[in-house]
């Protein structure tokens, strides 16, 4: 199994997120870059036209493009190293919530969850954090023809909704990152520094080696007493004796919880698919009894 990690970068538009996600990986290992394709969404300087209009257009073409460009790319890239990527599909959703309605937003729902579960998520979200003004700014600064006409009232909505989003995340760990005096573009030390605080975060996830080496310590004599006693009982008669005495059943319980703790310690550490491996077994024994 790999150490390499998944980084998402996250904001709202305007951020600073590809600019960020292109200049982070010279400080992770071997790390790769994936950047959102949205210049060939044809429907998204219609959308900030009239949003009611082209909504549903907009998000269906990201959607699919999302999922097609995560679906592979992701594994693929975590085989070779780190991956840094300037958006995660979970996102996309957010975006739903914030322009579809009714039976759009239900149609919109049952795809996103039917792909979502095909997708890796990130070790960790990178959230940038920007005030409305500054964020207004920095879009009018890159000048992208279909933003121009964009509604700072839609920006405003939009930051909300990620703040909401980010606040709730609770299977995926997010570092919150203030850019309002940060110029990641013309001051190398700006990277630097979001680096630096993204290998703390993932640092502090990491398993220290203490831990590990319990988890992978393998029960030995005298730790399992009831569960030995038990095997014993089994292996000593051809079937069950109804005579024989019951085993202490909340010992055993216990004990049993102790032993699958420890398999799912081993099974992670070494990064073997538990339940597909006792699928394979099962069948290597039926074929050969």
């Amino acid at each position: 199994m790999t150490d390499h990690k998944f980084i998402a970068i996250e904001g709202v538009i305007g951020v600073g997120k590809t600019t960020l996600a292109r200049l982070l990986p010279p400080y992770f290992p071997s790390a790769s870059v994936l950047l959102e394709v949205f210049e060939e969404n044809p429907f998204l300087a219609d959308f900030y036209q009239n949003r009611a209009q082209y909504a549903f257009q907009t998000q269906i073409f990201f959607l699919l493009s999302r999922y097609h460009q995560q679906h592979e790319a992701v594994p693929s890239a975590l085989q070779q190293g780190y991956l840094v990527s300037d958006y995660t599909f979970a996102k996309d959703e957010l975006f739903a919530w914030l322009n579809l309605k009714d039976d759009e937003l239900a149609m919109y729902g049952r795809v996103h969850a039917a792909l979502g579960a095909k997708i890796p998520k990130p070790d960790l979200i990178v959230y940038l954090q920007a005030d409305h003004e500054v964020v207004m700014r920095r879009i009018a600064q890159r000048d992208r023809p279909y933003e121009r006409d964009m509604d700072p009232e839609y920006i405003r909505q939009l930051a909300a909704a990620y703040e909401a989003w980010v606040s709730n995340l609770q299977d995926t760990a997010v570092l919150i990152l203030p850019v309002n005096e940060l110029d990641f573009l013309s001051q190398p030390d700006d990277v630097a520094y979001a680096a630096a605080q993204i290998k703390e975060v993932l640092a502090a996830q990491a398993p220290s080696r203490t831990a590990i080496e319990a988890g992978l310590s393998l029960p030995v004599d005298g730790r399992l007493p009831t569960l030995q006693n038990f095997h014993r009982q089994l292996a000593a008669t051809p079937s069950a004796d109804p005579s024989a005495p019951e085993p202490n059943r909340a010992a055993l319980r216990h004990e049993l919880a102790d032993l699958l703790i420890h398999l799912l310690n081993v099974a992670n550490h070494t990064g073997i698919d538990l339940e597909q491996a006792y699928l394979e077994r099962v069948k290597s024994v039926t074929r050969n009894p």
